[in-house]
């Protein structure tokens, strides 16, 4: 049996309220500085994780955050929470953890180590876990920075699992009585809530052998659903450590894994939803008509062309390219909106989770906005051993506030 791509990690969790601590992923609500800002009220003035990461929204300001300032901020706070008691130790190596989100559905979810050596985000690689979406480089740095300052790391990177037999995560579903409860409680700002569960002895061993059948069926054990960029700054900061760090002590060192949540592709409650894409800093016929100069765009019957849905104030349009430069419409337009960026450096492009989003920031006079389709979740590891990495931010494991909260902690000390 293969050995599988994860495996146990000491955890630790926080000792204060999970509606303090508990803050969602730093990629979520760029485009939303208000929302940060109610995060910071709710985390209040206790050791809250909101001071551990660099929300990307800080990242648009005009006067964004320097890496290396950030990074030792960061730091800073990581480690009053570990001098001021704020995090102790899990019981066990695994968390079983069953989130329930806001519409009600329940995810179920598995916290464990990630061998970052079977890992690698870089065009053409064949390592048995794969990333999903193409790394977009400025996104790196100042995550990158932070993992070379920190004593600590707090995940909100999910890993999918093509388990349609619910081989990994359904025993642990129906045997939470046999478990120490971790956690439980509810998440700030509308988030849903959470609970985790410590694996026993018995059952990490059950979950090991499951995950190392699960490895031998495809080249693709796991596909990164959630972190990508965060995933590749650990791996380019664990390549790093590795070149100045003996062989024999590889297997030992803290920064060759990384603290991931592994949840089931076929999961009835993971739903995947389109990203959408705004552009600002535009005049909106202008920008629709060197679309449609540059792509060949315009009003085709359907069955002619790659259709693009766009929003502008009071209005919505169709487009159909008729020589597409992808089967994927993200990919086409992507194509377009980085060249685009590079001739017109005063617009701005953001991505956006729900089209209520879409709608209410596409109401700018200065905006355009673009709705894309949903890719079929069924489809999500054919299309990636096929064709390697889609195009960034393709798809959204869930709406926005879907997303993973930072809860559980790794040290990366040795």
């Amino acid at each position: 049996m293969r050995e599988p791509s994860l495996g146990p990690a000491r955890i630790l969790l926080p000792t204060v309220p999970l509606g303090q601590w508990c803050v969602i992923a730093c990629d979520q609500f760029t485009s939303r500085p208000d929302y940060w800002r109610e995060a910071a009220a709710a985390a209040g003035d206790g050791p809250s994780a909101l001071g551990m990461i660099c929300p990307e929204c800080r990242l648009l300001e005009e006067n964004p955050p320097a890496p290396e300032k950030a990074a030792e901020e960061i730091a800073r706070a990581m480690e009053a929470a570990l001098a001021g008691g704020a995090l102790r130790p899990a019981a066990g190596g695994m968390i079983y953890l069953e989130r329930t989100l806001p519409s009600g559905k329940v995810r179920r979810g598995l916290m464990a180590a990630l061998d970052l050596e079977r890992f690698d985000p870089r065009p053409g690689s064949r390592t048995p876990v794969r990333a999903t979406e193409e790394v977009v480089e400025e996104r790196v740095p100042m995550r990158l920075a932070i993992r070379r300052r920190a004593p600590l790391e707090l995940p909100h990177a999910m890993m999918l699992m093509d388990d349609p037999g619910h081989t990994v995560l359904g025993p642990l579903s129906a045997a939470i009585g046999e478990m120490d409860l971790e956690y439980t409680g509810a998440l700030m700002l509308g988030g849903g809530s959470v609970r985790g569960w410590s694996l026993t002895t018995e059952q990490q061993d059950d979950v090991l052998e499951a995950l190392g059948r699960l490895a031998e069926k495809s080249p693709m054990e796991l596909g990164v659903g959630d972190g990508n960029h965060s995933l590749a700054a650990a791996r380019r900061y664990w390549e790093e450590v590795r070149r100045e760090l003996p062989e024999a002590e590889w297997e030992d060192c803290p920064a060759r894994y990384a603290l991931v949540e592994a949840v089931n592709l076929w999961d009835p409650a993971l739903e995947f939803e389109p990203v959408h894409r705004i552009v600002t800093g535009v005049s909106p016929d202008l920008f629709l008509e060197d679309l449609k100069r540059e792509l060949g765009a315009g009003l085709l019957p359907r069955e002619e062309g790659q259709e693009l849905r766009y929003l502008t104030a009071g209005m919505e349009g169709r487009l159909w390219v008729r020589e597409p430069v992808s089967p994927l419409p993200a990919r086409t337009l992507q194509t377009f909106l980085d060249r685009y960026q590079k001739r017109n450096p005063g617009c701005r492009v953001d991505y956006i989770h729900g089209a209520e989003e879409l709608e209410r920031l596409a109401e700018a006079e200065d905006a355009v906005g673009f709705l894309m389709p949903p890719i079929p979740k069924e489809e999500l590891f054919p299309m990636v051993l096929a064709g390697g990495p889609l195009p960034r931010k393709t798809f959204s494991m869930g709406e926005a506030r879907d997303k993973r909260y930072y809860l559980e902690c790794r040290s990366l000390r040795p």
